[in-house]
């Protein structure tokens, strides 16, 4: 794995296509590729075109502690058995009640709800119980939204959790290997810089290409099913 930053990316879709060939030992499982919106939908095509698997969105929401919201103690992630991810440790601490995270769990669940409408209507949440897992962003930084998803995704029993991103630093990935059964990262760098800083282009994605790309991809998968039905 690299750590040098004159090493960058064209854009989201050339960072995937790198990560699909390092993943491309896992296509034989037929994973699900699991993107989260928006940044991570190009690079989870890219991975999904290479290992010719099927793509669904992960939806994550932060559970922000009351009058400091930035802060989260949480995360609702939705899926087929969508779970709720807390630091039990802080609940106990600020005295936040049961009704009020459930008030807030509502709400983020909503916005969920919105999200999938938008991205992906009329479509289920596919289902990750005994299946090989890929979550798929374009960087990590901290990585407090993907520690949630990770946690939360093993609650709902896959055969085996990947983690693959582009680029994050050391100690993020190193902290997020303990909450899945692998890591791929292609670069590294000691001296992190914001995610942007590894792309050539790192424009923000539309909502119209989200919608778009998760389109193509129902639609390789279908192609798929359908060839091997034969």
């Amino acid at each position: 794995m690299s750590s040098d930053r004159s090493i960058l990316f064209r854009n989201r879709h050339d960072a995937g296509q790198a990560l699909g060939i390092a993943l491309r030992p896992l296509a034989s499982f037929h994973p699900l590729v699991l993107a989260l919106p928006r940044g991570g939908v190009p690079v989870a095509f890219a991975v999904a075109q290479a290992l010719d698997a099927e793509m669904d969105l992960l939806f994550v929401r932060k559970i922000g502690s009351p009058g400091h919201e930035e802060y989260g103690f949480g995360a609702v992630v939705d899926g087929a058995e969508p779970q709720i991810v807390l630091d039990d440790a802080y609940v106990r601490v600020s005295g936040i009640s049961q009704e009020t995270i459930q008030d807030i769990v509502d709400l983020q669940r909503a916005e969920i709800d919105r999200q999938r409408r938008l991205y992906a209507p009329d479509r289920q949440p596919a289902p990750v119980t005994g299946r090989v897992v890929i979550v798929v962003d374009d960087g990590i930084a901290t990585g407090g939204t993907m520690r949630a998803a990770l946690r939360a995704l093993r609650k709902n029993r896959p055969a085996r959790l990947v983690l693959a991103v582009p680029v994050a630093p050391p100690d993020s990935i190193a902290t997020l290997g303990a909450e899945c059964d692998q890591t791929v990262c292609l670069l590294q760098p000691e001296s992190f810089h914001a995610v942007g800083a590894y792309y050539h282009d790192f424009s923000p994605v539309e909502d119209a290409e989200v919608i778009r790309l998760v389109a193509e991809a129902r639609a390789m998968h279908r192609v798929r099913r359908h060839s091997d039905a034969i």
